[in-house]
C-alpha cells in the first residue's frame, strides 16, 4: 500500500506541478491523475516527459475517476463511453492502470432487478474498453442509510452488492473500491475484509466519522479526517488490507468543511 494525494478528495485543487510539490510536502508516495488536466498536458508534453517529473520526486500514479457515468440516460452514457478509450490508452501510456466510480444506492425509476440489469451491461462495457489497455475498474459502494431515505427503490450499498455485480458483470478486471466510511455505514467487519483477495481491491478511501452520532444516521459528505475521533477502526482496516496483499494506493477522503478553508500550504 502506499500513501496517495488526491487533492480533489480534500476539497483543494491545484494545478499538476503544485500538485507535485504538495504531495512531497506531505510525504505521500502517489498522486492522482486528473483526467482533464493531463489530457491537455499530453498535448504539450509526451508520457515520457510526465513520468519524469514524479519519477524524479520519487511519485507514482495513484489512479482515476472513470469519466463514465454508470446511471442515468442511456445518450449520454454512449456520448461518454465513445471518449473512453482514447482516455484509457492515455492513462496506459502514463502507466495509471486504475479507474474506479462509485454506484448510486438508489432509483427512483428502476426496481433493483432493473436497475442490476442495466448496470452489469454499462460496467461490463466500461470494463472491455478498459481492459483493452490494461486498466482495471474500482466499483465503489455508498453505504449510509440516510443516502437512501425519501426513494423509491433501493440498489446496492454495500460490499456483497458489489462483489454480486462484479460476478455477474463476468470481467476480471472489475473489483472493490473500498471506502472506510462507506465500510463502516454498512456495517461492514473486518472479517469481510479479510474475505477478499488483495487484488479484488482496486482503490482504498480512508476517513472517519463523527462522534456522537449512531451509524445509520451518520450523514455522507460530513466526515472527519483519518484517525481523527476513532469512530472508524482506521488501524483494523488497513491492518486486514494488508493482510489481504492489497498494494495500491490509500487516499485520505474525509469531506472536512475546516480542511477546505485552510490555506493550501
Amino acid at each position: 500500500m502506499f500513501k496517495n494525494l488526491n487533492l480533489g478528495a480534500l476539497g483543494l485543487k491545484a494545478p499538476f506541478t503544485e500538485a507535485i510539490e504538495l504531495a512531497c510536502l506531505g510525504e505521500f508516495e502517489g498522486i492522482e491523475l486528473d483526467v482533464q488536466e493531463i489530457m491537455n498536458l499530453l498535448k504539450e508534453k509526451s508520457a515520457a516527459e510526465i513520468n519524469s517529473l514524479l519519477e524524479s520526486r520519487g511519485l507514482r500514479w495513484g489512479g482515476w475517476v472513470l469519466p463514465v457515468r454508470l446511471g442515468g440516460d442511456e445518450e449520454a452514457f454512449q456520448r461518454e463511453l465513445e471518449n473512453l478509450p482514447k482516455i484509457a490508452e492515455n492513462a496506459y501510456r502514463l502507466g495509471c492502470f486504475r479507474a474506479y466510480t462509485w454506484i448510486i444506492p438508489f432509483s427512483d425509476e428502476l426496481n433493483f432487478e432493473e436497475n442490476f440489469k442495466l448496470h452489469v451491461e454499462r460496467v461490463r462495457a466500461v470494463a472491455e474498453i478498459l481492459d483493452e489497455y490494461g486498466c482495471v475498474l474500482g466499483l465503489e459502494f455508498i453505504a449510509p442509510k440516510t443516502s437512501r431515505l425519501g426513494h423509491k427503490y433501493e440498489f446496492i450499498h454495500d460490499m456483497k452488492g458489489i462483489l454480486d455485480l462484479r460476478e455477474a458483470v463476468g470481467a476480471d478486471n472489475v473489483g472493490i473500491l473500498l471506502d472506510s466510511w462507506h465500510w463502516y455505514t454498512s456495517h461492514g467487519t473486518i472479517d469481510q475484509i479479510l474475505g477478499l483477495k488483495g487484488t479484488d481491491v482496486v482503490y482504498v478511501h480512508i476517513n472517519d466519522a463523527p462522534a456522537g452520532i449512531p451509524v445509520d444516521e451518520q450523514i455522507d459528505n460530513v466526515r472527519c479526517l483519518p484517525g481523527e475521533t476513532g469512530v472508524i477502526d482506521i488501524s483494523g482496516f488497513l491492518k486486514a488490507l494488508k493482510k489481504i496483499g492489497y498494494d495500491g494506493p490509500v487516499t485520505p477522503e474525509p469531506f472536512d468543511e475546516k480542511l477546505k478553508k485552510m490555506p493550501i500550504r
